[in-house]
């Protein structure tokens, strides 16, 4: 048998002997290892966004709304009926072992008004908790004091746009504001965190005590009821776990006999999160599969190549085997032919895909996040199919009868 190192270098001999065939020949392997790693990419960035956007509205989390109300026999929707109370939050958090923190939560929008700006946005009541469950953090200043809390304090902590449309350049930090023409003293602002998965601005918000919204910013005529509860659960698993009970103290608190239904929605954000996430694996999966296609065309050409090949080299095969070759030394020869033609395709559109990768956000809006798995996925690959599709034609050289091989013109 001949030795490997021999046959390596009859293999490439064979190939430096017709360049312009052999660049053609790994052209479908380029592209298709080329287009695998940005596809793969693409669906490994939009994952990853889709992952920070979820982690950004906070984790483990679920998140109860009020009631619907009718008017006119309409039916207004979800929170439009003041039916969940501050005191539902802590009797969640006290009794229900699975949840690590709730808070509640109520919803307002208005005009900001500072100097000659103004700026109309979204108003949050609530407390500290909101912004453990959220894992923000601030830019400047502090959170609110007991004391803000428990007196109603009016002070207001800003997110990055409501600070920017109002301030500019200015330092917000202690500067008044007069939020629905109340003045309310700036304590803080928080980091930027962007758009939430809903495409929400989440740093277009002003937060203020909830003590405060309720008795003197809403105007409600129930200054203990919320429009939202949120819970942060301990575990993942504890957000399905956790619902019958939340739902059967809610139940009891609000004096909900057995015929009457829920007058809230619990909404599990974890499963939310879960099905969006295997939506965006079942896409980067689609994604692969469609550009290793390429691939397979790639291989195809190979394999017409490697048939060209025997064709022309026929009365070569004729004389090694004539000279003690064996059919497995024939058929290795080309096999490592096919191989180190699918090889260099694959390292080169190896090359091309992490360009592309690496310009791809340049130029659009595209996320793209490359990984090694990524990389070596479609390499290895473009190995395996250079193999399989020289099988064949490394398979009818060894088949070739000496005699003839010889005789051929």
């Amino acid at each position: 048998m001949i030795e490997l190192k021999t046959i390596l270098k009859i293999a490439l001999r064979a190939i430096e002997a017709n360049k312009m065939r052999s660049v053609l020949t790994s052209l479908g392997i380029i592209i298709g290892v080329a287009a695998v790693i940005i596809l793969l990419s693409i669906g490994n960035g939009t994952q990853i966004s889709i992952e920070n956007e979820m982690r950004s509205m906070g984790t483990n989390l679920i998140m109860i709304r009020s009631g619907s109300s009718t008017s006119g026999g309409a039916r207004m929707g979800r929170g439009s009926q003041p039916t969940l109370k501050n005191g539902d939050a802590d009797a969640i958090q006290e009794k229900i072992a699975a949840i690590y923190l709730a808070v509640p939560v109520v919803n307002d929008s208005g005009q900001l008004v500072y100097g000659n700006t103004n700026w109309a946005t979204n108003i949050i009541g609530t407390d500290n908790r909101y912004f453990e469950i959220k894992e923000w953090e601030l830019a400047y200043g502090r959170f609110f004091s007991e004391t803000d809390i428990k007196n109603a304090g009016k002070v207001a902590i800003l997110g990055q746009t409501v600070a920017q449309e109002l301030f500019g350049d200015i330092d917000p930090l202690n500067k008044t504001i007069r939020v629905k023409g109340i003045p309310f003293t700036v304590i803080g602002t928080l980091t930027a965190r962007g758009q939430s998965g809903p495409g929400q601005d989440q740093d277009d918000m002003i937060y203020l005590p909830l003590s405060t919204v309720q008795k003197k910013v809403s105007g409600s005529q129930f200054p203990d009821m919320v429009n939202m509860l949120m819970l942060q659960a301990r575990t993942a698993k504890d957000t399905y776990t956790s619902q019958d009970e939340i739902s059967a103290l809610l139940r009891q608190r609000h004096n909900l006999g057995l015929n009457k239904e829920d007058d809230f929605t619990i909404m599990n954000f974890t499963q939310f999160m879960e099905m969006m996430q295997s939506s965006s694996q079942m896409m980067t999966v689609f994604l692969g599969f469609i550009a290793s296609i390429s691939l397979v065309v790639g291989g195809i050409g190979i394999m017409n190549i490697m048939l060209v090949s025997v064709t022309e080299r026929t009365r070569e095969i004729g004389i090694r085997m004539a000279i003690g070759a064996k059919s497995w030394d024939i058929r290795l020869q080309f096999l490592m032919e096919a191989l180190i033609l699918s090889l260099i395709g694959g390292l080169i559109g190896v090359a091309f895909g992490i360009f592309g990768v690496y310009i791809l956000p340049k130029i659009t809006s595209i996320t793209a996040v490359l990984s090694t798995f990524y990389v070596l996925l479609p390499f290895s690959f473009s190995g395996i199919v250079g193999l399989l599709f020289g099988f064949f034609p490394a398979y009818k050289a060894s088949l070739l009868n000496p005699i003839n091989a010889l005789r051929y013109e």
